[in-house]
Formats: structure tokens, sequence, C-alpha cells
């Protein structure tokens, strides 16, 4: 095949957005209650539509998940339920109904059971996996490894290497901008992560078994015996564990400020620490939740600042006023950036959607919710309602600035790293890495896209530019 005729992944994607509205346009679904109150209730019935058979919504949802999601909430509002793959799955959206979730006041939403058809294979037992009690507890032991003091550590190994890095970046009018993020992400992985050299061939290894193991979780056909997804992410997921395994004793003894050798020796003042199968679980579950969340935050941020050279330039010269190795300090108190950052979370949620799934018979929002429902908290469309944010889908980072906006804003209306006991425990170690960043490339580079652009999007940890994000790349004198 020659190369002109390989199609690109914008195009195939473009291709599955057209077959899903048209199939869908071919199968309407009526509108039902997922379930029927007790009589005499004064809950109301969970209304919405299974879709294509086995299938359900995947196609739409998936090809199109913004405009899907608002169209649910506009037909059936903040909870409604959906086919997907033989399930049928409750969609919690708006700030009202994630907050009733995400505190959990009744203790009936397990996020270990709602995750586990999900991503269970390939992440059980990583942190977002556990729940109440044991959540508790192995999270006191992780916040050890994100004190203060540690965060300095990661920022000392990120700065050359990101700076290393980045000098290896060829400059070109099509460069693929996710693309790169996602590679530089990696490499930080392998040295910040894990403590292995990014340039060793261990290091190339466990990229390529991290990355089966995210598409494994994602695959549409499910069964280790069909070559695919499935199948990879499974190997993947061994290779990790048999990495992690073999290395913990000579972390555990070890000295470095590597998050592997830091949890290995992570304990409470009470002397608890994790298990050799804690650490392994936790280790490949932060991988991912790290790596594929920063590098959409990153890359759909550099591409608003494409668009927009002004801003982008008003960006660079806020942190050329920052020291050559800037602090966390030093980052957050760039308020431009700051905004930016966040403007990027709200547009592009990059854990997109979260999951639970109710242990007893309970309600969200007056609505009754069957004990053993699996419910989708839809975090990136509620970010994006005109119900809560003017202009939704325009880029502000000044809206962070306006007191009116501040004032109005519900708690939960900017939630991109959830609330509650779940609420994400790197959630300041990704702001800094994010920060960090993208302070050494509006040093060394600036970049625009068409005016006429827009990136086709996709569905990974959350959403995903679907063509590699191209911009023109040019590397500042």
């Amino acid at each position: 095949m020659t190369p002109s005729l390989v199609p690109s992944r914008v195009t195939i994607t473009g291709v599955c957005q057209r077959a899903a509205a048209h199939v869908a346009s071919l199968y309407p679904s009526p509108v039902q209650p997922l379930a029927v109150p007790a009589s005499g209730s004064d809950l109301k019935p969970v209304m919405g539509s299974y879709g294509l058979p086995v299938l359900g919504h995947v196609l739409e949802s998936v090809a199109q998940p913004l405009d899907f999601g608002r169209e649910r909430y506009r037909r059936h509002g903040p909870v409604s339920w959906t086919g997907a793959l033989g399930f049928r799955v409750v969609t919690v959206t708006g700030p009202d109904a994630l907050q009733e979730v995400w505190l959990d006041k009744k203790k009936v939403f397990s996020s270990e059971i709602g995750w586990k058809p999900i991503i269970g294979p390939f992440f059980h037992r990583g942190l977002m996996l556990l729940d109440f009690d044991e959540h508790l507890f192995h999270r006191r032991i992780m916040q050890q490894a994100f004190t203060r003091p540690r965060l300095d550590g990661y920022l000392a190994l990120t700065r050359p290497l990101v700076s290393e890095t980045l000098s290896t970046w060829t400059p070109g009018d099509k460069v693929l901008l996710y693309d790169r993020t996602k590679a530089l992400l990696l490499t930080m992985a392998s040295q910040v992560f894990i403590g292995e050299s990014p340039e060793g061939e261990t290091a190339r290894q466990l990229s390529h078994a991290f990355d089966d193991a995210v598409l494994g979780a994602q695959a549409v056909i499910r069964h280790p015996g069909v070559p695919g997804r499935w199948s990879r992410g499974l190997r993947g997921r061994r290779f990790l564990e048999g990495y992690f395994r073999a290395a913990i004793p000579r972390r555990r003894e070890g000295a470095g400020e590597d998050l592997f050798t830091v949890l290995c020796q992570s304990q409470t003042d009470e002397g608890s620490t994790f298990t050799d199968e804690d650490i392994v679980n936790h280790m490949i579950f932060l991988l991912m939740a790290a790596h594929d969340t920063s590098t959409i935050a990153l890359s759909m941020l550099m591409y608003h600042l494409g668009k927009d050279p002004e801003l982008q330039q008003r960006l660079r010269a806020e942190v050329r006023a920052l020291p050559d190795a800037a602090s966390i300090d030093d980052l957050n108190s760039a308020q431009l950036l700051d905004n930016a950052f966040k403007e990027s979370l709200r547009m592009y949620a990059p854990a997109g959607t979260l999951f639970r799934q109710s242990t007893a018979d309970t309600s969200i929002q007056g609505h009754f919710i069957p004990a053993g429902t699996e419910i989708a908290l839809n975090v990136h469309t509620s970010m994006r309602l005109d119900s809560w944010w003017n202009h939704p889908d325009m880029f502000d980072p000044n809206r962070f600035d306006d007191p009116e906006t501040r004032a109005q804003m519900h708690r939960y209306a900017w939630s991109p790293f959830g609330a509650g006991a779940h609420k994400c425990i790197g959630m300041h170690f990704a702001g800094l890495t994010v920060k960090a960043i993208l302070h050494r490339i509006l040093i060394d580079f600036e970049w625009t896209v068409p005016s006429s652009y827009t990136p086709v999007m996709a569905w990974g940890t959350g959403p995903t530019p679907a063509d590699g994000l191209p911009v023109r790349l040019r590397r500042i004198a």
C-alpha cells in the first residue's frame, strides 16, 4: 500500500462518527424507565434508551462524546440511562448530581465495583479501585509520596529531562503535537516515576507494555482468546507486574527520588507500609492515571495557544520572568499559566468519565437507582454545559479571574480531578508536571495552527485528538 493510500487516524475517526450517526438513525430505541420505584415511593424513574442491540449507544458516545452527552442531558436531565455492550449504565451529568455521588453520604457508591468491568483486568487494586476504609488506609500511605518535599524532588528530576528531550524536537510545518507530548511524558514516566533511564531497553519495554495495558482497557472485544487489544493488554499487564515485583527488594533498600522508590519506602506515622503486591498494583495504576491525563491537558492547552498567538506571547512573557529553574512556588505564581491550565482541564477533562456502582437501592437527584446499577459520572460534558458556563466551548482563561464568574460558580462546576474520598491524590503533581513542561516549551518554541483547523476528537481516558494535533513548530533562536 502506498503512503498516499494509508488512511489517517482522523479519516478513520470521521468515518466512524458518520457511521455511528447513520446506524443510530436506522434503529431508533424507545425511551423507557430503567426501573420502576416501589409503590408509594416519591422517587422518579430514570429514563433513557438502550440503543443498538448489544452495542447500545457505544458508537455515538465514543465517536461524538460531547455532542452525545449534551443531547442526553437536554433530553433527560442530569440523570439518564443508556445501553453499552450488554450493560445498562446510568449517566450522571451536572455539578449537583456529581456532588451527590462524590460525597456519597450513605456509602452506597462503590468505585471498585464500578471500575471493575471497565479497567479492572489491567488496573485492579489501584487506589481508584479501592473503597471506603481500605481506600482511606492506602491513601494515607500513598500521601507520603506526594508531600511538598517529594514534589520538589520530582521537579528536580523533571527539569533536565524536559530540556534534554526538547533539544531533540525537530521543527516543521506539520509536527504532531499530541504524539510529541505523549512521547515526552512517557520519557518522564521512565525516570521520574520508575527510576529507569529513558534511553535503555527496559524503559522501551515498559513503555510498550504500559501502552498495551491502557489500550486493552479500551477494547470492545474483550476475550483473551481473540487476538487484539484485550489480549495484548493482558500481556502488557503481566510484563509490568513481573518488572515491578522483581525490582521491589532493591528499591526498598535503595536511595532515589523517583516515585517507585518513594512508594516502596512510604509509611504512615503509625508505621503502616505497602505490601509488595500493593506497590505493583499502585505503580501500574499511577502510570495510567498520571500519564494519559497529563498528555491530554498539555496538548490541548498548546492547541489553543497555537490558535491564539497573542495569548501564547502573553504566556511566554510571563514564564520568561520566572527563574530558569522555576520552583513550585514560581510556577504557581504565574497566574495566566494557572488559568490557562484550568481552562484546558475544563474544556477537555482528561479523566472524562468516572465510574461507580450502587451497592444498595438508593437515589440520585430524586431518581430511583436500584442496587447493582453501573453509574457513569460524565465530568467532561458537565464542564461544557451552558447552564453553568458562559460560552462553554470558548477557550477563555480569563474566566477564572472574573469575580462574578467565581461568585456564581457551583462548587463542583469545575471538577476535573473529581471530589470526595476519591479526589485525585496526584492533582498537584499533575499541575506541576504540565506547568514545568510548558514553561520550557514556551521559552524554546513558538507554534501556530490554521484558524480554520479544529481537531477531530476521539475518546481515550478522556477527549483525545484523533489526528495527532498537527502544528507548525518553530524553534526560538
